[in-house]
């Protein structure tokens, strides 16, 4: 007859077998936990999935106190209060930049964080690259100042200064998630179609009225931060606003942040406005008065790369300042099409 029962040899034997494929289980996980940690956190990211990079870990105020998170958050604290640090009112004469009071936050909302709204995860993988208004390569450092000098209507920092180094050191720091080549779905702004006509300035007038105001204030000067250093709600034209050498300046540009982020709160999947909408209030808020960049005739220096809606001149067409500022486009674009075989889309 079979033997059914286990012998005491036998249940040592499972037990030692159990409890070698447990070890090696337990040191396999531990193996893998450590080889995980060493391990790019990019490495997990899928640079197509919005969710699994926008919303990652980006507050400051996990970090510890070593000198580096330090650095990452003195350029959290410029980023967020600009002007309080670099503004024409913070008392220090060395370190007056910014020549309005606006902060980084105000146009790269959710600290740089948000998509479409020109967000700046992975910003420093993609520097060194080409720009146009240069037409050179440029550096981070470079990209930084040209801010300075336009959406801040300030002057450049030196490139070796505690303030750009501590920049640069929070622009890493969220940026450490994107993949290597810093490439990632939501940079920039969304697409909207081409609206083949000229803006509409009293519709935009409607418009900011309906939906605007209650932010930005009836005469666009916006609204003040408690303390008054800031602005929660930006001027949108003004002396305190952008000068007219900011990408905000060009309609194409501005109406696609405005369909993806405003009225505030708006997000890309959820618009509030339509493209005509967002279009003709692009518009309205770029005819309104705002300080002037020194100089601005020598951007593009290769004026077949100036974008359609530079509201500046000289153009490498013959078409009025007053259309490139207000449009229709699409007769500018098809011209640099069959001219120069170039592909305008801002």
């Amino acid at each position: 007859m079979p033997n059914y029962f286990i012998t005491k040899e036998k249940k040592k034997l499972i037990f030692i077998i159990f409890i070698g494929f447990g070890s090696i289980l337990i040191f396999g996980a531990l193996l893998l936990a450590h080889f995980l940690d060493f391990m790019p956190k990019s490495a997990f990211v899928d640079s197509n999935n919005i969710a699994s990079i926008y919303y990652m870990n980006y507050d400051t105020s996990t970090l510890d106190n070593s000198e580096e998170s330090k650095k990452i958050k003195y350029g959290y604290e410029l980023f967020r209060n600009t002007p309080e640090y670099l503004g024409p009112d913070n008392g220090n004469q060395g370190l007056i930049f910014s020549g309005n009071r606006l902060a980084c936050a105000n146009c790269h909302l959710d600290n740089g964080t948000k998509p479409y709204s020109a967000p700046l995860i992975g910003i420093i993988q993609r520097f060194p690259q080409f720009r146009g208004r240069e037409n050179k390569i440029g550096t981070i450092e470079e990209r930084i100042n040209g801010c300075m000098e336009r959406s801040m209507n300030g002057k450049m920092m030196p490139e070796d200064s505690n303030e750009m180094l501590a920049f640069i050191s929070y622009l890493n720091w969220i940026s450490r998630y994107a993949p290597k080549d810093g490439k990632i779905e939501g940079t920039g702004f969304v697409k909207m179609k081409m609206i083949n006509r000229a803006i509409n300035i009293d519709h935009g007038k409607q418009i900011f009225t309906d939906h605007c105001v209650v932010c930005h204030q009836n005469d666009g000067q916006g609204v003040k931060s408690e303390d008054g250093k800031t602005y929660q709600y930006p001027p949108l034209w003004g002396n305190d606003s952008y000068n007219n050498g900011a990408g905000m300046t060009r309609v194409l540009t501005s109406a696609k942040f405005i369909k993806a982020n405003m009225p505030f709160g708006t997000t890309y999947d959820s618009p509030t406005l339509s493209d005509e909408e967002a279009y003709d209030v692009a518009g309205y808020i770029n005819q309104q008065k705002r300080p002037q960049k020194q100089n601005s005739e020598k951007d593009f220096p290769d004026l077949k790369k100036k974008p359609v809606s530079t509201p500046y001149p000289p153009y490498a067409d013959n078409f009025s300042t007053e259309q490139h500022q207000k449009g229709p486009f699409k007769p500018i674009i098809d011209y640099y099409k069959q001219q120069f075989n170039i592909t305008k889309t801002k």
